[in-house]
């Protein structure tokens, strides 16, 4: 399987031209071009149009591209869906998903516009009752029909639907995000992590991502440019972490331990699962370097 770095994953209003240009230049690992919560609603159909036609043109580089559209219970859906699916982007991004049901239907109308395997779905979670339903969610992943390649906190819409207040290391939502990475994780799909909303608050910010990195999401979703750079950094293994990896998958490697299932590295036991760890931090690490300019 294709290891794809997401560490940062920068949500561009679709209603800004020039935002969506500067999207093309910016160190994020990829890009949501946003027709909801960033469009005005006399501005989402222009949007879309906009939208449609950036992704259709190209020019993103090795970027991950996503089309989040409007929620399937709005005026709009329909014809977001139509439009992003034809654009071929490599995500759409579902807003509000409730049940897997929801996918279901989106999968068959991708189906029947026959739409290329190439694009995925992404179903946020931000309501309580995904938080409910985010085991029966992601287990949608295997019905290949679904397309469901990953889940996205939407942590400003928790906040607002539970009253959860915004604080230092999100004790109020501690329980949700880690009962959906472990989701995400049963069923092997992708997470990544809600947004930051005090842009004047670097350490903050900081202190965020390397929460969400120990807790195990994938990368963070970012409202601003300057948050690529300090998020791409935390979500990036270190050197030295590297460097351990790859002695520990040398170490298994050697002909005399490859039958074994602990060995002996620098005066500690090493188990085979950490060997497994390795080879994915290898992975991830060996993406990252491929993907710089």
């Amino acid at each position: 399987m294709t290891i794809r770095p997401r560490r940062s994953i920068l949500y561009m209003p679709g209603s800004n031209a020039r935002a969506i240009e500067k999207a093309k230049t910016l160190p994020a690992d990829g890009v949501i071009l946003d027709l909801e919560d960033a469009v005005a609603p006399d501005a989402k159909v222009a949007a879309r149009q906009q939208v449609a036609d950036a992704v259709k043109a190209g020019g993103f580089g090795g970027r991950e591209v996503f089309i989040r559209v409007n929620g399937l219970d709005t005026e709009w859906h329909a014809e977001d869906l139509h439009a992003a699916a034809h654009a071929a982007p490599d995500g759409i991004v579902v807003p509000k998903v409730s049940s897997p049901e929801q996918l279901e239907m989106i999968g068959r109308r991708l189906l029947d516009m026959s739409i290329v395997q190439k694009t995925r779905v992404w179903a946020m979670i931000e309501t309580p009752i995904a938080i409910f339903n985010v085991k029966d969610i992601a287990q949608a992943a295997h019905d290949s029909e679904t397309r469901l390649a990953g889940l996205i906190m939407g942590t400003n819409d928790l906040a607002k639907e539970t009253g959860a207040k915004f604080v230092a290391g999100r004790t109020p939502m501690l329980a949700w995000l880690t009962t959906c990475i472990l989701a995400a994780r049963a069923f092997g799909i992708s997470i990544l992590d809600g947004v930051y909303n005090d842009l004047s608050n670097a350490a903050g910010f900081l202190g965020e991502c390397e929460q969400g990195r120990d807790l195990g999401f994938d990368g963070k979703t970012l409202i601003h440019p300057n948050q690529v750079a300090p998020c791409n950094d935390v979500f990036s293994p270190g050197a030295e972490e590297v460097a351990q990896a790859r002695k520990i998958i040398a170490a298994f490697d050697l002909p005399e331990n490859r039958g074994k299932g602990v060995v002996s590295l620098d005066g500690r036991m090493v188990e085979r699962m950490h060997a497994d760890i390795a080879r994915k931090t290898v992975a991830i690490a060996d993406a990252i370097a491929a993907s710089s300019p």
